[in-house]
């Protein structure tokens, strides 16, 4: 029955996760954290900073770790699979109809109307994992002492290095998981003191 859960779970993640990645992150975080409570929040955002920095597909790898995490690697295999089943049918379909209709005007008024729809999920997953991570996954509350003050100065400085230099993202989230390594192994709590 697990493996069942997984797989149709996935290929629900599949087959409407339309703009990769980052748009399926708020179906996964759907599926695995709110409908089956496989993963609370805070390793929800874990899953996605592992998936995020490893090689393939953001949600391949997300369905791989929830696979293992819930039922070993049979889950793993039966996850990733139900992941990519739904997009490989699509894909062909679609490869298929577009290269013998790609001139038609209706066509190219489609893929443009799916453009804001692919912003708008990739802005939820965004702000949900912010929140997680500067409330502590808490959510939004007006007590300073909930802030996570660690997240708030490492964002902060990302942002603006991304913004001011343009380096390779990569070494900016290693330079921020330094940091955060050095500042929680003296701030075990991971909070810094307001008053």
């Amino acid at each position: 029955m697990l493996y069942l859960q997984l797989f149709w779970s996935f290929i629900q993640i599949g087959l409407f996760s339309i703009g990769g990645g980052y748009a399926a992150m708020p179906l996964i975080q759907s599926q695995v954290v709110t409908l089956h409570g496989w993963l609370s929040m805070e390793q929800f955002t874990d899953l996605i900073t592992i998936a995020e920095m490893t090689p393939g597909p953001i949600a391949v790898n997300s369905a791989t770790f929830v696979g293992i995490h819930i039922a070993g690697i049979p889950g793993a295999l039966i996850a990733t699979f139900g992941c990519v089943l739904p997009s490989i049918i699509i894909v062909l379909t679609l490869a298929y109809f577009y290269y013998k209709y790609q001139n038609l005007t209706i066509v190219q008024g489609i893929l443009g109307g799916l453009r804001p729809a692919v912003v708008a999920l990739i802005a939820s997953a965004g702000i949900s994992i912010l929140i997680t991570a500067i409330w502590n996954g808490k959510g939004i509350t007006s007590h300073l002492a909930d802030v996570n003050v660690v997240a708030v100065v490492l964002f902060a400085l990302a942002f603006f290095v991304l913004r001011k230099w343009k380096p390779n993202p990569i070494l900016v989230m290693l330079g921020c998981g330094v940091v955060g390594m050095v500042v929680y192994l003296f701030l075990p709590e991971g909070t810094l003191p307001l008053t």
